[in-house]
């Protein structure tokens, strides 16, 4: 299926923020992506009418790339029990109708694969986010070794190797619902503190086994899930892995360590590695501001030869369009910036372009404007 790896050269310095980018057989009109973030609105995992509705206007608001949040792929993967989850059939038709919806307006579906190991079973945000116990409708977490993610939070159970061979078989088999669902692209989510990124780092994985230690053991989980999906998706479909290029914390995951993870996750056949940072403790001191992760995205583009994708404070047009023309990364992925502006790609192509692909439907309302 999957095996063969695409061409990861770098583009020429013409590329710009609104040229397309071709990653296999798939090709977004643009380079900008809607980063996955989660809305916590589900029930059972099912996507509603409220994710229709919010996946379909960032679409209809010209991401080329819209990705689905992290989508649960077993019942105690999820952050909260209000999460998207992928854990069975009947997940799969909700999601369906985003994807062709999604796909109706020139864009391309991708969803996010996850597990939040140690940091699963919590409220939502708004509710503070703490953890939940079982009476509150919480569960057991488990996780690389049995540290919690904070003082006061529930101790993980360490995932032996049957549990090990459960999360494997979990994102192989929610790929392939996500496949049958529609998505074109599917990210595995090895950032912000959840499972993969839970083994990887040294701060919340103490084993002696084949799973802890060294870097190499450390990079065994998310790595066998890599090969596992390149196997199962289309040869003509790309496959993204996010990862967190440091922990902020000494002696925790580093840039370093995330170069040599992309060198494996490019043999392996990945497309591009979504470039985030931090998660993994809460009292990590992260230097936050305009473009503060991009460096990383840089990094490793540049030492690997694979595509990267920039996230991070990026808000306005201009500084998007460096990124790519300054060779930083070949994707902008867009997050807090989405939700408070739907239609921020359509205007973004007027800034730099002075025209944009505004909808029809809505006329001389945003005829020869921005607005």
């Amino acid at each position: 299926m999957g095996r063969a790896s695409a061409s990861h050269d770098l583009e020429t310095p013409e590329v710009d923020l609104l040229s397309p980018l071709t990653l296999r057989g798939v090709t977004l009109q643009n380079r900008i992506a809607m980063s996955p973030m989660c809305q916590y609105s589900a029930a059972e995992g099912l996507a509603n009418d409220w994710h229709l509705v919010h996946y379909g206007s960032r679409a209809v608001g010209g991401a080329a790339l819209v990705i689905v949040e992290a989508t649960a792929v077993r019942p105690e993967g999820r952050i909260s029990p209000s999460d998207l989850g992928l854990w069975n059939d009947d997940q799969i038709e909700p999601l369906a109708r985003i994807a062709k919806y999604v796909e109706s307006q020139r864009a391309v579906a991708g969803i996010q694969l996850a597990h939040a190991g140690r940091k699963a079973s919590c409220d939502v945000p708004w509710k503070r986010g703490t953890s939940l116990t079982q009476k509150q409708g919480g569960w057991q977490v488990v996780g690389p070794s049995p540290v919690p993610f904070q003082d006061g939070d529930p101790i993980p159970v360490p995932l032996d190797g049957d549990g090990i061979e459960q999360v494997v078989h979990a994102f192989e088999a929610a790929a392939q619902r996500a496949l049958r669902a529609g998505f074109k692209v599917i990210e595995i989510h090895s950032a912000h503190g959840y499972l993969l990124h839970q083994f990887l780092s040294p701060l919340s994985n103490r084993r002696n086994d084949d799973y802890g230690g060294s870097l190499e053991n450390r990079m065994r989980l998310v790595l066998r899930v890599t090969e596992r999906l390149r196997q199962i998706i289309p040869t003509e479909l790309p496959l993204f892995v996010r990862i967190s290029a440091t922990d902020w914390v000494e002696g925790g995951w580093d840039l370093e360590a995330s170069i040599e993870l992309a060198r494996r996750f490019q043999k392996l056949g990945v497309d591009l590695i979504d470039v985030s940072s931090g998660g993994t403790v809460p009292t990590a001191r992260i230097p936050v501001g305009k473009g503060y992760q991009v460096p990383f995205a840089r990094s490793i583009r540049e030492k690997v030869g694979i595509r990267t994708g920039a996230v991070g404070m990026i808000t306005d047009p201009e500084y998007a369009n460096e990124i790519i023309t300054g060779g930083s990364a070949n994707l902008v992925l867009i997050g807090r910036e989405l939700l408070r502006e739907p239609y921020w790609p359509l205007k973004a192509q007027y800034a730099l372009n002075g025209e944009a692909a505004w909808p029809i439907q809505y006329g001389y309302a945003v005829k020869r404007r921005a607005v």
